[in-house]
């Protein structure tokens, strides 16, 4: 309960501030409502913020592109998974683009996704120098996730078959460190920001072969009814980048 508390009220702290960096439209320059999106700048190459303190990565360029190809504005914050969440939830943002998985659970408690944009696995992770190479071999041992997560699904649902134990945290970077530091046999996150964390960090890491789940896509969420404006414009535009070939563009420049 205390957490939840701490959530809200982080959320409510947050949501009358403007975040520097990234794509934002100040309402001062608007002529029409401001959307306020939510999102977690610390999931790259999705969103993350770059040397000149700026939100960049494949979601904050989608969401440019649709804007623009919709003719609608939005101011982008950077709230963390939980806080960003949250805020979607009470009201404090309209939307959220964070790498958010579509999932039937989230859909049952109140989620409303677009059509998917990226279909990712999830992956188990390992320290460089570790002998873990399956599942098996991460019996009796912990494996680390992240609150809330598609990865901290896949590890859950695999936790009573292999006999491993599962620690939460809150973000991916502490996530990270628990395994380098020993405390946690693996990590499991959606593959490719583990293998761009792994790249662009130069994190004593590897991602064992064959330990990857089946994959999914991610969607951007509304879960508010009266926002659904805003979910019908993010489908029409991405039905629109992807036919013009920015979509591809995007991805190429982030994934290649």
């Amino acid at each position: 309960m205390k957490r939840i508390v701490s959530v809200m009220l982080t959320v409510l702290a947050l949501s009358a501030m403007v975040f520097a960096g990234g794509n934002k439209e100040s309402a001062s320059n608007a002529g029409g409502k401001v959307w306020i999106v939510a999102t977690d700048t610390v999931f790259r190459p999705f969103e993350y913020t770059n040397e000149k303190n700026q939100f960049v990565g494949i979601d904050v360029d989608l969401l440019a592109a649709i804007a623009e190809d919709q003719g609608f504005k939005y101011e982008l914050q950077s709230l963390g998974w939980d806080a960003g969440v949250a805020a979607v939830q009470v009201g404090q943002a309209d939307g959220l683009i964070a790498g958010a998985t579509i999932k039937q659970s989230r859909i049952d408690s109140g989620w409303i996704f677009s059509e998917g944009y990226y279909n990712a696995t999830q992956t188990f992770v390992v320290a460089k120098d570790s002998k873990i190479s399956k599942f098996e071999d991460l019996k009796g041992k912990n494996v680390a996730v992240k609150n809330g997560t598609a990865g901290a699904d896949f590890a859950n649902s695999l936790k009573a078959k292999y006999g491993f134990t599962v620690t939460v945290f809150e973000d991916s970077p502490t996530m990270y460190q628990d395994v380098i530091n020993g405390n946690s046999a693996a990590c499991c996150e959606d593959t490719p920001i583990m293998a761009d964390n792994i790249k662009s960090a130069g994190l004593p890491l590897k991602i064992p072969a064959g330990m990857e789940s089946d994959g999914a896509p991610y969607g951007f969420a509304i879960m508010n009814t009266k926002n659904q404006e805003l979910l019908d414009m993010f489908n029409a535009g991405l039905k629109n980048i992807r036919a013009n070939g920015k979509y591809q563009k995007i991805l190429d420049k982030y994934l290649k």
